[in-house]
């Protein structure tokens, strides 16, 4: 990549963060607008899985790309938000886009828009969309921003599938105040006829998508009634309607990976994939910042002795999720350095997490403006149970940390943009 280029596509990346509406307005007019201009592109796709939940869609996504490229596809994916660098977001035919290719769409995209109103999520999705669009493939993942009904990826008239992960309470100030008005926002992926993959829900949700999927002829393939995934003796046990599977357990941490592994698998089986391919599924997804393990850099220079983790998780739901994939790890102390925005549910995230954590040291996410000030997110630690103080930097909770037990096992969690932060200058 030459440093030019590396240049332009970020004043682009900048210039469109300017962009009208400047918050997010759920609507699909814009995308269609802007999508008519530029030919119809979302039209001209290779086969589309549409993923929409509230956790694990990335993960599950994951898996679905390891076992389709194990078994000899091309796969386009797309999903949000990126950790390090913008270009995560888009991977044709395997590869992230490339510098070039990205600041040329991006170009096009505003070149065609003009100055009518458009959304960085939007501009950016159809660039995506462009992309994918223009690149021979097998399959096109697409992971769903925020919601599903409005989201600037459901553009798609009749997706190869469609799958829900877990819902649960998180953007109420778009998606609803309730487990019932965001389920049926997530529903809204749901196309006639089009089988959608559901995974583990609350009753309540569930009945939501059933009720959907009644009035439009969708044929669900659901969590504990066509497909069950289980542990057994250290090995993962899968099984569905067409037979069982007997599987490593997956390679992303935590018991929680089991349910994401299981919609993975689900969707394979469904389009016809071999074994093979469902063992590479789980055996080989990559997916950063979720319960990752880090091994080098230099926050590990701050504290070689100790385990360092990370995970981007920021609602109650991926909160309970941590707790239970450290429980499940073998004992040792754990201390949390926590960052968080001011727009989550920080004392239910807090409270997930209160049963098994020494504690909590607070630190803002650097050069986010909506970042939960780390006084505020030490005061909701402590009320819930976790003794907590603050930092001024990550690397400065680390080594307060370390003085005291050099071999503790340390968590950074809250936010993927902490995470993001993390990637970039631990690298």
């Amino acid at each position: 990549m030459n440093k030019g280029a590396a240049v332009s596509s970020d004043l682009i990346l900048q210039r469109m963060m300017t962009l009208h509406p400047k918050v997010i307005d759920l609507t699909l007019d814009r995308m269609h607008r802007l999508l008519l201009r530029l030919g119809n592109p979302e039209n001209l796709l290779p086969p589309v899985i549409h993923l929409a939940g509230t956790n694990g869609k990335g993960s599950t996504q994951a898996m679905i790309r390891a076992g389709l490229e194990a078994a000899g596809h091309r796969v386009h994916a797309y999903t949000s938000p990126h950790l390090a660098r913008f270009h995560e977001r888009i991977r044709i035919a395997g590869d992230l886009i490339s510098e070039d290719l990205l600041t040329a769409l991006l170009d096009e995209c505003s070149a065609v828009n003009g100055s009518d109103p458009i959304t960085f999520f939007e501009i950016t999705t159809a660039a995506g969309i462009l992309a994918f669009a223009r690149t021979p493939a097998d399959f096109t993942l697409l992971e769903v921003g925020l919601g599903g009904r409005l989201d600037a990826t459901n553009v798609i008239e009749v997706p190869r599938l469609t799958i829900i992960t877990p819902v649960s309470i998180d953007h109420q100030q778009y998606l609803g105040e309730t487990l019932t008005e965001i389920a049926g926002e997530k529903a809204g992926i749901l196309k006639r006829g089009v089988p959608c993959i559901v995974g583990p829900q609350a009753p309540e949700a569930l009945d939501v998508i059933e009720a959907r999927a009644a009035r439009l002829g969708v044929p669900l393939l659901a969590y504990g009634q066509h497909w069950h995934v289980q542990a057994e003796r250290g090995r993962m046990v899968f099984q569905d309607e067409t037979g069982l599977l007997d599987l490593p357990l997956p390679n992303l941490p935590g018991p929680h990976q089991l349910q994401n592994a299981g919609a993975a698998l689900a969707a394979l089986r469904h389009m016809g994939c071999d074994d093979a391919a469902c063992e590479a599924a789980v055996t080989r997804a990559e997916w950063p910042a979720r319960m990752q393990r880090l091994r080098q850099g230099p926050l590990i220079d701050v504290a070689p002795q100790a385990e360092l983790w990370l995970d981007g998780g920021h609602n109650p739901a991926g909160g309970a999720a941590i707790a239970a994939t450290l429980t499940a790890m073998p004992p040792r102390p754990v201390h949390l350095i926590c960052g968080m925005l001011n727009t989550k549910d920080v004392a239910g995230y807090m409270r997930t997490l209160a049963g098994c954590t020494a504690s909590l040291t607070a630190v803002s996410i650097p050069n986010e403006q909506n970042t939960l000030p780390a006084a505020e997110t030490c005061a909701a630690a402590r009320s819930v149970g976790i003794p907590a103080t603050e930092a001024a930097s990550v690397a400065e909770a680390l080594q307060k940390i370390v003085e005291i037990e050099p071999q503790a096992r340390v968590l950074i969690c809250g936010s993927l943009y902490l995470a993001g932060a993390i990637l970039r200058e631990n690298a």
